[in-house]
């Protein structure tokens, strides 16, 4: 263990204890993906999925975290930075408990593994056929259908549990375990609620085990505009916002340069695309900043794409500013605090036009015919399920053009006449 790995481990609980997810030991992938997510919006540094699983302990990485993820950890939990978390966390002078039982700690936890294995095996023995084991998941019944289109939406869930009698069913709607759907034995319906459109997973849980998962799909009619206040975004349809160009109105600019809090806005457009792989994709696009004020001074934007099992993330802001952005490629992140990322500052004030291109899982950002990013990923996309343009602040896209690499077909083009 690294100095402060103790220290480390209780900035961690906290953060537990203030989201509320339940132990992170039952965390899935895409909590941490919305973990990341939430850290960024709050912090305005995005730390990856994956170096959030190796903070966590669930990926085997034997180096200490580096002073920026502590720094940023320890703001999501509610401090200034890493040394004021380590000045408020008081050392206690070690206990009799720690000064007599520590030392010998791993020969007690051992005799009473090996009791509790002892125990659990003569259990199983007399008691599993009672248990999850024995349920025919194949006469399960567990499908999904939004009610409307557009957004918000809520989902009618159709069950069919046969005959399964535990007291701890429940559907979970996506990443977050505490937005679940508790069921009676028996129940045929439920219904659950969304806000933000994307490709989701739902969850049948009996006694924490997944019995049955599905995608749902949430799509926008059309393109959506939000601002993304929390929990409940403000909706803003196609109609108001294509006009030349995906743009907010000049009340909503006014809305946002009221607010004390920075929050960021977000053009959608999530739905059944002529098919093309995530992985193989030509994005061409022209978007500026139309806010730049107060704590939007760093003109942050992002295009995002979102693939049936992943997406990739591009970020950019001003040149003054890249040690805060980054890019996300499915299971790969490159952070601005540990990499030369200034070839995606751009002044944006103005409109520019940029061409995303990947290739077999490698991704090139351009800026006209300047290359400003290369980068490689491992796990796939998926296909191509929806784009989102995100600004801290506000901004206008005025033209998108999704192709496959060889540009014959054209799943989005759009210049918003």
């Amino acid at each position: 263990m690294f100095p402060e790995y103790q220290l480390i481990q209780r900035c961690l609980r906290r953060i537990e204890d203030n989201l509320g997810w339940g132990a992170s030991s039952e965390w899935h992938n895409d909590m941490f993906t919305e973990l990341s997510e939430q850290i960024q919006k709050h912090t305005q540094v995005l730390l990856s999925p994956t170096t959030l699983k190796r903070v966590w302990g669930r990926v085997n990485y034997q180096s200490a975290p580096s002073i920026t993820t502590l720094n940023t950890l320890a703001q999501f939990a509610g401090f200034h930075n890493w040394r004021d978390f380590k000045n408020a966390t008081t050392a206690k002078k070690p206990s009799w408990f720690s000064q007599k039982v520590s030392p010998n700690l791993g020969i007690i936890m051992l005799g009473a593994s090996i009791m509790t294995l002892a125990f659990i095996s003569l259990y199983s023995l007399k008691g599993s056929k009672d248990g999850v084991d024995t349920i025919d998941i194949s006469k399960i019944g567990f499908t999904s259908r939004p009610i409307t289109s557009g957004l918000p939406n809520s989902v009618v869930f159709d069950l069919d549990l046969n005959g399964i009698q535990s007291d701890s069913i429940h559907i979970q709607q996506y990443w977050d375990p505490t937005k679940t759907i508790r069921l009676r034995p028996g129940q045929k319906q439920a219904t659950g609620q969304y806000y933000f459109p994307g490709y989701f997973r739902a969850k049948l849980l009996v006694d924490g085990t997944v019995l049955k998962q599905h995608d749902l799909f949430i799509k926008t009619e059309g393109w959506l505009g939000t601002l993304d206040y929390t929990p409940i975004p403000k909706y803003i349809p196609e109609d108001s916002i294509r006009k030349g160009s995906l743009s907010f109105s000049p009340s909503i600019l006014e809305e946002i340069a009221s607010s004390e809090r920075h929050f960021s806005t977000t053009f959608h457009r999530v739905n059944d695309f002529t098919p093309i792989s995530g992985d193989n994709f030509v994005l061409t696009t022209s978007m500026r900043n139309t806010y730049r004020e107060k704590w939007a001074v760093c003109q942050n934007a992002s295009i995002i794409v979102l693939g049936t099992k992943s997406a990739i993330i591009v970020e950019f802001s001003i040149p003054g500013c890249v040690s805060e952005i980054g890019v996300m490629m499915s299971d790969v992140y490159v952070g601005g605090k540990e990499h030369d990322l200034s070839g995606l500052g751009v002044d944006l004030s103005v409109t520019r036009d940029f061409k995303i291109v990947v290739r077999n899982k490698r991704l090139r950002v351009f800026l006209g015919d300047e290359q400003l990013f290369t980068g490689e990923y491992n796990e796939s996309m998926g296909t191509i399920a929806g784009i989102r343009y995100r600004f801290l602040g506000a901004g206008a896209v005025s033209y998108t053009k999704l192709t496959d690499l060889s540009g014959n077909t054209v799943a989005l083009e759009d210049d918003f006449e």
